[in-house]
């Protein structure tokens, strides 16, 4: 299975009044074409710096990051985003917030509707496609930013702290119906998440940051079948030995 996004010996660095700050220093990933891949770690440790470069929002200082063979950044990859923040427009319904994940497409006003409409049911949020996002609780209006960002069948989709806005009951529904999404498509997806669970429950792969500056600690994969108990004790040793490591217990 090819490699759909390649990270070799990234740094990045940010100005500071003393110097350089390094926030992510000798930073070696590759991550595999289907792939879920969960990035955890301490707060300041260079997750969502990390999601940046990938979205080619931020550049490297040193190495090289590649998405789908090109440099991140660039024309080549198709990217679907997810803030944790759904970052709908107000004035919009969901179809028309979905819609415009496929602005510049090259397909009629019909054909992009018919694409949307597909998105808003792979979600389930057919019946609200006429609604505007004030009318819309949490868990639906991230449903609709996941469409808007699935539309245009993204190369990869990226999350940063997706559900961190939520309460812990729509939290977890978000989560099944992600990993619904994901076992329909099998799009290669990264998560940045503070909750470890959330990336034993999800993740083929976890990626645990330390801090200071950050720099890849371990990566765990997890062998469980989906859907996974998060009451087992195989997945409970797995969370528990991701949470020593970021405490720096191992």
């Amino acid at each position: 299975m090819s490699a759909k996004i390649v990270l070799n010996h990234i740094r990045k660095t940010f100005p500071a009044t003393t110097g350089p700050l390094v926030v992510l220093d000798d930073i070696n990933l590759d991550i595999k074409e289907g792939e879920f891949v969960a990035v955890v770690g301490a707060s300041g440790c260079g997750k969502s710096t990390l999601l940046r470069l990938l979205m080619g929002l931020e550049q490297a200082n040193a190495g090289q990051l590649n998405v789908c063979g090109q440099a991140a950044g660039g024309s080549g990859a198709r990217l679907g985003i997810v803030f944790q923040d759904h970052r709908l427009f107000p004035w919009l319904t969901v179809l028309g917030n979905v819609l415009l994940g496929l602005e510049g497409a090259a397909e009629s006003r019909a054909e992009k509707v018919e694409k949307a409409r597909a998105a808003i049911a792979t979600v389930g949020l057919s019946d609200f496609a006429s609604t505007h996002p004030s009318r819309l609780s949490g868990g639906m209006a991230q449903r609709a930013a996941i469409a808007r960002a699935l539309v245009g069948s993204p190369d990869v989709l990226l999350m940063d702290e997706p559900f961190g806005a939520l309460d812990a009951f729509t939290k977890l529904q978000m989560q099944k119906e992600l990993l619904r999404i994901w076992l329909m498509e099998r799009r290669t997806t990264v998560l940045v998440t503070h909750d470890i669970e959330e990336a034993v429950f999800l993740a083929d792969r976890i990626v645990v940051l330390a801090s200071g500056p950050g720099r890849i600690e371990d990566i765990v994969s997890v062998p469980l079948e989906r859907p996974r108990d998060r009451s087992s004790q195989s997945f409970q040793r797995i969370k528990d030995g991701i949470l020593k490591r970021i405490l720096g217990e191992h």
